[in-house]
């Protein structure tokens, strides 16, 4: 079969007819919280308290912060408040790769942080191995697996930078034309690479996190969204529906939702990503694609796709659009989006010929948070009594980790090796507010899409970006 000259685009290439059958019987619930093992909530905040640290925010990062606080000192009273429950948004419908990375790749940390690559990739490396030890200690049941990653190029301008990335590896090999592991007609070369890619079952490394957390001692309250923070003396108060808890520091872990902090409101959107998810499939059928291995896949477009097998080998399928909606607002509805579902399904047969026509059985998608560097920001606020950490832009699995222990150590005035970083004291540029984002976004998004399709040329407008330090992928 011939390579296209674009392998995917927002035009279908399959009878709409076709994806919709394969949809329409598809559980619009993520895949990895529709099952009856998830936890029931726990109670809310209610009354009035107090507590050493308070952390906002029940995902990866307020999670991890809550466990590693209780680590470092066992006597400290730590609360976590969540506005609905624990892993509902991102952290609990992520693709689940967990990468060491802590930049979102090399070429994005020599961008933004060209003095500090080295000590970074150590760093990502001391991290990825802290989550390891944290899950084998506390017996964690995530799925974990390190089975790596194959990065495909799906241009031709894409083969000769995998070529440098496998010559930059110590674990990477390049493949080409038919030595290809896995079998697609829109694959020109690729990359294998395992040191720091691993896989987890995403809501369950939430759930996992919960129980670590409880049985340290946290206490956790769901259902309990934060309304104001105040100042009382030299306490910061914490203002729910229905509570309020007093504490000398507090810890911000709400990613994309709008920050309780004016300073940072502009420092990350909210970017509206969507996957969908094959039925199991038969060894058969991974053996028509090749794909008998348990790495994950990237492929090499700005506007990419990201794809891994489950424990009961489905295919998840997700990324390529990236969908901002006027006003930055956050709504359940805009979890279900049919154009997107369509695209993914009709570029998964692109993809793989062989398993055209098989059935997807979930269709999900929610919000992500994005900054203008694609890595995360941390910072002090109050007079050092409020620390924040956010802008993962879907990063975040394994870097929260590491953005916990910053909060940490900011909230402690402690001066060490992550405080000291670029990262952890400089911003990414701002976002421009309404009505400027909304067109602003729309323009970038196709000057990426231009790019993909004109060889990886860029264009005038994300060359006038990246002066600024500002970056744009799906």
């Amino acid at each position: 079969m011939s390579i296209p000259p674009t392998a995917y685009s927002q035009q279908l290439k399959h009878p709409v007819s076709l994806l919709r059958n394969a949809l329409q019987d598809a559980s619009t619930t993520p895949f990895w919280l529709d099952t009856p093992d998830r936890p029931e909530p726990l109670p809310a905040l209610a009354g009035t308290g107090t507590a050493d640290l308070v952390v906002v925010g029940g995902g990866y990062c307020g999670l991890w912060t809550a466990l590693i606080a209780k680590e470092r000192d066992p006597q400290r009273d730590v609360v976590v408040v969540e506005a609905a429950e624990l892993g509902w948004a991102a952290s609990g419908r992520n693709g689940g790769f967990c990468e060491s990375s802590l930049t979102h790749g090399p070429e994005n940390g020599q961008r933004h942080f060209p003095n500090e690559v080295d000590v970074l990739d150590r760093l990502s490396l001391e991290n990825f191995a802290g989550l390891k030890a944290t899950i084998e200690h506390y017996s964690m049941d995530v799925e974990f697996e390190e089975t790596g990653v194959l990065l495909v190029a799906t241009e031709p301008h894409q083969v000769d930078g995998l070529r440098e990335t496998a010559a930059a590896g110590p674990d990477a090999t390049f493949y080409e034309g038919d030595d290809i592991p896995v079998k697609s007609p829109l694959y020109r070369a690729a990359v294998s690479e395992t040191a720091g890619f691993g896989f987890v079952h995403p809501a369950k490394l939430v759930w996992e996190l919960r129980r670590v957390c409880l049985e340290l001692g946290v206490r956790i309250f769901e259902k309990s969204p934060v309304r104001s923070l105040s100042h009382d003396g030299e306490l910061v108060v914490v203002t729910t529906l229905r509570g309020t808890v007093r504490a000398p520091k507090v810890a911000l872990a709400t990613n994309g939702f709008p920050s309780l902090l004016a300073r940072t409101r502009l420092l990350t959107m909210p970017i509206y990503d969507y996957a969908i998810m094959t039925e199991p499939l038969s060894r058969e059928q991974l053996e028509s694609i090749g794909w008998v291995a348990r790495h994950g896949i990237n492929d090499s477009s700005r506007e990419f796709h990201y794809y891994r097998r489950t424990a009961d080998d489905r295919i998840l399928f997700g990324g390529f659009d990236a969908i901002y909606h006027r006003g930055g607002r956050i709504r359940a509805d805009y979890d279900q989006r049919a154009e997107t579902f369509e695209l993914l399904a009709d570029h998964f047969y692109s993809t793989f010929p062989p398993l055209t026509g098989i059935r997807f059985s979930h269709k999900w998608g929610g919000m992500i948070d994005m900054s203008t560097q694609l890595v995360a920001f941390h910072g002090l606020a109050w007079g050092g009594r409020v620390a924040y950490s956010a802008g993962y832009t879907g990063l975040g699995v394994a870097a929260t980790r590491f953005g916990a222990e910053t909060m940490l150590d900011l909230l402690a005035g402690e001066k060490t090796e992550r405080t000291e970083l670029t990262w952890a004291k400089a911003h990414p540029f701002p976002i421009p507010p309404e009505p400027a984002r909304y067109p602003a976004i729309q323009l970038m998004r196709r000057a990426v899409a231009k790019s993909d399709a004109n060889g990886g040329k860029d264009g005038l407008l994300i060359k006038i970006a990246d002066k600024f330090g500002i970056g744009f992928d799906s």
